[in-house]
């Protein structure tokens, strides 16, 4: 399974959802509370900020959230 991370800064929570392969459809999972797992949640700010350049390169994106996904499962 393929998580989708975004961040709500207003109450510093990773939320955690999933989007089936050719769906739209986004299913909620759960949110973590960032004093549960500072690195995760330091890893999602860092994926997201990667989205928000100039030039955006979708080989660091997707090795980024490669390493967001392997630090979820682990801590599942």
């Amino acid at each position: 399974m393929s998580m989708l991370f975004a961040i709500d800064t207003k109450t510093e929570e990773i939320i955690v959802s999933d989007s089936p392969k050719g769906s739209n459809e986004i299913i909620f999972i759960e949110r973590i509370k960032r004093q549960d797992n500072e690195v995760l949640y330091n890893a999602v700010i860092t994926l997201t900020s990667i989205t928000k350049e100039l030039i955006f390169d979708i080989t660091i994106f997707k090795a980024m959230d490669k390493v967001c996904q392997m630090m979820y499962n682990k801590n599942k």
